[in-house]
């Protein structure tokens, strides 16, 4: 699944390197861009849904999720159409998922030295470091990153998360992951190489203090919730 906004200069080298033979459907959901990403999604037939307003990022990936499952999917691989993660890694992301060891797989900016040589600015770099370490501590389950959009599902993970009560905005990624853990489905990381360049999706410096606090907020539920204070938060009722 593509969640697209304002992506027609990337969309089509990234739709390029899918390798359509383990890849049964492509859907895109277009969050009202204001350039020509519908129409290039069209010419290249990829199966597309608008917003008729923009909704956030969050909102994006709930229309993903719900029509891929709407649309008979057993893994599900999101897949960021601003060419900076490889769709090259749908491959191994997807065997993983259906080797029957893991529910959930992410591709890791962190593992390697992909971040920063591929020019993750330095800042980001050291927010991810600082918000993954506090992550690692207060939800109890280590990862390498907790912030990567390359991530896939089983069918199974997305049926039983309680997705609508999550933001709409970027810090959903986040919240579904925490879920995930808090639900006891086993999680694993391939490495991924990423690229910054001007057409690249990012979001500025005062969106990016909104996320880690949203960050913190989640970590710190997590954590109330496991110690039985669940009420009002994403993880009420949810069990292992």
């Amino acid at each position: 699944m593509l969640p697209a906004y304002n992506a027609e200069r990337t969309l089509e080298a990234t739709f390029r390197e899918i390798p359509t033979e383990v890849v049964d459907d492509i859907i895109l959901v277009d969050d009202a861009s204001t350039d020509h990403t519908l129409e290039v999604a069209g010419r290249l037939g990829i199966f597309t849904v608008r917003h008729d307003r923009n909704k956030g990022y969050g909102a994006n990936q709930k229309t993903c999720y719900r029509h891929a499952l709407e649309r008979g999917a057993d893994i599900v691989i999101m897949l960021h159409p601003d060419y900076q993660y490889s769709p090259k890694l749908l491959l191994p992301m997807a065997y993983m998922l259906s080797s029957g060891f893991f529910d959930v797989v992410l591709g890791s900016r962190i593992l390697g030295v992909g971040a920063l040589a591929g020019g993750m600015p330095p800042y980001k770099y050291v927010s991810n470091r600082l918000l993954t370490l506090v992550q690692n501590l207060l939800i109890g389950h280590k990862l390498s990153e907790y912030h990567t959009g390359y991530r896939g599902f089983r069918r199974c993970v997305i049926e039983s998360l309680p997705l609508a009560r999550n933001s709409d905005d970027f810090v959903f990624d986040n919240q579904m992951l925490a879920q995930a853990i808090y639900k006891g489905f086993r999680i694993g990381e391939v490495s991924c190489p990423t690229k910054y360049f001007p057409e690249a999706s990012s979001i500025n410096f005062r969106r990016s203090v909104v996320y880690g606090l949203g960050v913190l907020r989640t970590s710190l539920a997590f954590r109330l919730a496991r110690l039985g204070f669940d009420k009002g938060t994403i993880f009420e009722g949810l069990e292992r």
